[in-house]
């Protein structure tokens, strides 16, 4: 009965919007009605646009399959939803499972996957007896009801093994129909395998740990130099619930080989002792040392005796660095460094030797440049992907993952249908149950291909899967491992050791095949710019340092972080990011700097002249030199012209230089701290010098010689005023007042013993 509804299908359709039509019609005739025609439209409008026909007028989604791979034993259980997309009430409502025909390519499995509409042709027949099939109640439009089938597999016509499309069907009635026909039909996809397989078919599956960058170049001044952090958020990505736990809770009992940027494992470990995080009001503590402790345990324990894949520390953008990074001096030289210490993080903090030979473009998107550029880092070995190593038309299975591609450099070419199955919203449970059936049919094709052939295919998904992501990861994983007789897993050292097909494509594309789409999330040649800039501030600055260890490491990291691959599609962010981190090592090295000197007088010819150099750093300074330089004008020589410079934390240090002046007159003197090399550091200092001709001895003289009109001074007024009042000299000169002698010669002569008879002998008592 469904199948001759679905043959009626469009004329059936057709009756009610014939009546649609003319219904409107007769109504732009009824003036009445006018207000209520003008008023309505756009309801039915907006309605239509987001409704469903035909078959598919309901949306059927598949929720729960289990088991996923069945044998003849099980009862296979299908659970899911039906949702009304029509306009109108589904009655007589029935959902039922189909079996399709066996899908013997891997192009056949995308095709069913990519089909909406229902095809009684290629949809197979609905299974057989009571439990193929179950009634719901009648769906509204826009509502949803839940459905559960179970079917014993026997029942299920399966005749070989291999990968088969299963449908399941909702058929009913419509407002205005008279038959039944199917509404709306979801698909998923079950592998049959009931016999052993003599060649299994090797799967490597990335397992990536890999965040954005949170640490920054900052510290607290004290001695313990407290981490900085731009935000908390990986405090919660850590935490139960949070990506990178379900990563590491999910992984370690996964036959995986982990992917991780050591500067995840750096950052969480920074996150285990104190540390401050940058908000709009300043910085608070941190609040993920617990979690950070607990994550670092559970990893190690995690990856204990598994392969570990360390990326250059960072994960550097190798495309961006290729094409808009390579023609800026040094920007390569970071590349070496970053995969030295990638090992040296992973082996302290985990306790295990990294492999270190792999290269991870994003997306496996290569060109000549990018391997270029991963092999300047150390790696011989390049993960690309099946879409951009292309393989070539007339090979008819899927080859192994490993291919020379000259110069000593290997290609591990993932495989692109099923590296790229985990992406979307993994959420949706339907979405879930859908890639983990899609990833186990695409598995057993290729065993299919060639039986009796041996092949190494690797998986590289996302590089940062969501935890819902990560879930359905791990479940298609569980799954071809449990029950995948077809499959057997291995490390990607051994993938890539793997001999390669001689079919399969070595030919790296060339650079104009790069896509687009990723060309424009690069970073921009002008960051790389401002990265080298940030490079030669930071090495003029640690040649003047006594503790360099204090500055290089957090510098160094922070600017191998500026390169990450985390900052596609976030040009904003990564351009704050720089600024940051060249903002603070600028302050740092203003932090040693000349203390500007007032205008100064040279009284003479020959003269000291002292410069300041302050040091604000918590350590010393001892690889500066100070250098004065002076105009012409007065021929004003300074000897000698270069004095080094050594000035402990938190101290000044005064520095004389010897002068001397062949004339009076005005000059200037610039003074300019160096490094050792011979760069300027900082700005130049410049102060006025004036000379005279009055030197010091002369300045004595004269300071004497008032010291002795002064002193005169002194004596006669206090003679004065010994001798008391003096006669009115205008007055008559008696015999009895007339001197015996001179007056002045008192003071002048000796007069001998006084006696009580003695001339003036009174008056010199009265004194």
């Amino acid at each position: 009965m469904a199948e001759a509804a679905e043959m009626h299908g469009t004329r059936t359709a057709s009756v009610p919007r014939r009546w649609l039509r003319r219904a409107t019609a007769v109504l732009a005739m009824a003036p009445l009605l006018m207000g209520v025609l003008q008023a309505a439209p756009a309801a039915p409008a907006a309605h239509s646009a987001a409704t469903g026909s035909g078959s598919r007028t309901a949306e059927v989604s598949i929720t729960e399959l289990t088991p996923a791979t069945p044998d003849a034993n099980d009862t296979l259980t299908v659970s899911g939803t039906v949702t009304n997309k029509g306009a109108s009430t589904i009655t007589g409502a029935k959902v039922g499972l189909r079996t399709g025909p066996r899908l013997r390519t891997r192009s056949a499995i995308d095709q069913s996957a990519a089909r909406t509409g229902f095809s009684a042709e290629l949809d197979g027949d609905g299974v057989t007896g009571k439990e193929g099939s179950t009634e719901i109640a009648d769906i509204t439009a826009g509502a949803t009801r839940s459905f559960t089938l179970e079917v014993p597999v026997k029942k299920l016509p399966f005749a070989e093994n291999g990968v088969y499309q299963l449908g399941v069907t909702v058929t009913g009635r419509t407002t205005g129909e008279a038959y039944q026909r199917v509404l709306g039909i979801g698909r998923t996809f079950l592998p049959w395998q009931t016999s052993a397989v003599d060649t299994k078919t090797q799967f490597t599956f990335l397992w990536p740990l890999i965040s954005s960058s949170h640490l920054t170049a900052r510290r607290e001044s004290d001695e313990q130099q407290t981490p900085v952090f731009r935000d908390d958020a990986l405090a919660a990505e850590i935490a139960p619930g949070g990506r990178l736990h379900q990563l590491v809770s999910l992984g370690k009992d996964l036959p995986v080989s982990w992917v991780i940027d050591p500067d995840l494992l750096a950052t969480v470990e920074a996150m285990t002792k104190p540390y401050k995080v940058q908000t709009a009001d300043g910085k608070v503590a941190g609040k993920g040392q617990d979690a950070a402790k607990k994550w670092l345990n559970d990893l190690q324990q995690a990856t204990e005796g598994t392969e570990i894949i360390a990326l250059p520390f960072g994960d550097p953008d190798l495309a961006s660095l290729a094409h808009r990074g390579k023609n800026i001096s040094g920007a390569l030289s970071h590349l070496r460094p970053a995969t030295e210490v990638a090992r040296t993080t992973v082996k302290t903090i985990l306790h295990t030797t990294p492999n270190t030979d792999f290269a991870w473009p994003v997306e496996g998107a290569i060109d000549p440049s990018i391997i270029s550029v991963a092999t300047s880092a150390g790696a011989r070995k390049v993960i690309t992907r099946s879409d951009s190593l292309r393989e070539p038309a007339r090979l008819s299975y899927t080859p192994n993952a490993a291919r020379p591609i000259g110069g000593g450099t290997t290609a591990v070419s993932a495989d692109a249908r099923l590296s790229k199955l985990f992406q979307g919203d993994m959420t949706r449970a339907e979405n879930s149950v859908l890639a983990v059936q899609r990833f186990l049919a695409q598995t057993q094709s290729i065993t299919e291909q060639e039986p009796a052939k041996q092949r190494s295919i690797v998986i590289a998904p996302q590089r940062t899967p969501t935890a819902s992501q990560a879930q359905t990861m791990a479940a298609a994983v569980s799954a071809l491992r449990e029950n995948g007789q077809w499959s057997e897993f291995a490390d990607l050292s051994d993938a890539a050791k793997a001999k390669p097909d001689p079919g399969a494509s070595r030919q790296v594309p060339g650079e104009g095949s790069y896509p687009g789409g990723l060309r424009k999330r690069e970073l921009s040649t002008e960051a790389f710019e401002e990265i080298q800039r940030t490079q030669s501030a930071l090495d003029d600055f640690t040649v003047i340092l006594s503790r360099d260890d204090r500055v290089v490491p957090p510098f160094g990291s922070a600017i191998r972080r500026e390169m990450s691959t985390s900052w596609r599609g976030h040009p904003e962010e990564s351009a704050d990011y720089r600024s940051d981190v060249q903002s603070y090592l600028v302050g740092l090295t203003r932090e040693v700097r000349l203390v500007q000197k007032s205008r100064m007088t040279l009284s003479g010819r020959s003269a000291t002249i002292p410069v300041t150099v302050q040091n604000n750093l918590v350590q010393a300074v001892d690889g500066l030199e100070l250098r004065l330089k002076s105009g012409r004008r007065i021929g004003l020589e300074i000897k000698p012209d270069q004095k080094p410079v050594v000035v402990e934390g938190g101290h000044s240090q005064s520095i004389k230089f010897d002068a001397t002046a062949k004339a009076n007159g005005r000059t200037f003197v610039e003074a300019q701290l160096y490094t050792k090399d011979g760069k300027p550091y900082g700005k130049p200092m410049t102060f006025q010098v004036d000379v005279t001709e009055i030197t010091s001895t002369v300045l004595l003289v004269i300071a004497g010689g008032m010291l002795l009109v002064v002193l005169a001074g002194i004596r006669m007024y206090t003679q004065r005023k010994r001798r008391g009042p003096q006669p009115d000299p205008d007055a008559p000169l008696g015999a009895a007042d007339a001197p015996d002698q001179d007056p002045e010669s008192e003071d002048t002569q000796d007069t001998g013993p006084e006696s009580k008879d003695s001339p003036g002998s009174g008056e010199k008592v009265d004194r």
